[in-house]
């Protein structure tokens, strides 16, 4: 163990010490010891934590302050531990039953990072209900690291968008006028509160943000 983990373990035995062992507090600093191999534990803890904002009982002001400075995790990783363990409660419950963890290899147990990229595969429109099947076996059965996981989502997407060009060329389409309807609303904004040109042409200026409304 190298030593600014050992450093880091230490400071987190320090701070369980006086607390009472059944308490959330004290599980939440138990569960980040053993980070790596129980971060569901960790999720589900500081998902309490947070919903119920009992940080703030605890003398933090805020869940970022209160998971920097008790456990040493930065505002991203906590953010996506609980995403992570909030997408596993509503959508894959299953995997967080003991019947699963008694049966799971650990060497194959799924890191957190691996199931936010499932999550974000399936919210997106380009996964299908196969290609979301196939990516949650890679991940929970044959333990595809993040870097893969993230590469799997990224080919599927495109593979998907090549085999439907006309709905990619759609949603380019969409997403094009929506970043000049937007600049051109600004830039509308502006002169007419400049009064940079004259009211006609300001006129025929909305008609044309009119227009290109309807084609949203």
């Amino acid at each position: 163990m190298n030593p600014v983990k050992m450093k880091s373990l230490e400071s987190i035995e320090q701070k369980m010490e006086g607390l009472e062992e059944g308490g959330l507090r004290y599980q939440i600093l138990q569960s980040a010891k053993n980070f790596k191999t129980s971060w569901v534990e960790l999720g589900r803890a500081l998902y309490a934590a947070w919903k119920d904002k009992l940080y703030k009982e605890w003398g933090f002001g805020n869940f970022d302050i209160y998971t920097s400075r008790e456990i040493g995790i930065k505002k991203n990783t906590a953010m996506k531990l609980l995403r992570s363990y909030y997408f596993l409660e509503k959508e894959e419950p299953v995997y967080l039953t003991d019947e699963y963890k008694a049966a799971s290899n650990a060497a194959t147990m799924p890191t957190y990072e691996s199931i936010d990229v499932l999550r974000l595969a399936r919210n997106k429109k380009d996964v299908g209900e196969e290609d979301y099947a196939r990516l949650k076996k890679d991940i929970f059965e044959k333990g595809k690291d993040v870097r893969e996981a993230k590469r799997d989502l990224t080919s599927l997407i495109r593979q998907r968008q090549e085999l439907d060009p006309e709905e990619a060329w759609e949603k380019r389409k969409i997403a094009t006028v929506r970043r000049f309807l937007g600049t051109l609303k600004a830039l509308k904004e502006e002169i007419e509160t400049a009064k940079l040109l004259p009211a006609p042409l300001i006129k025929e200026a909305a008609a044309l943000i009119r227009k290109l409304e309807a084609e949203l």
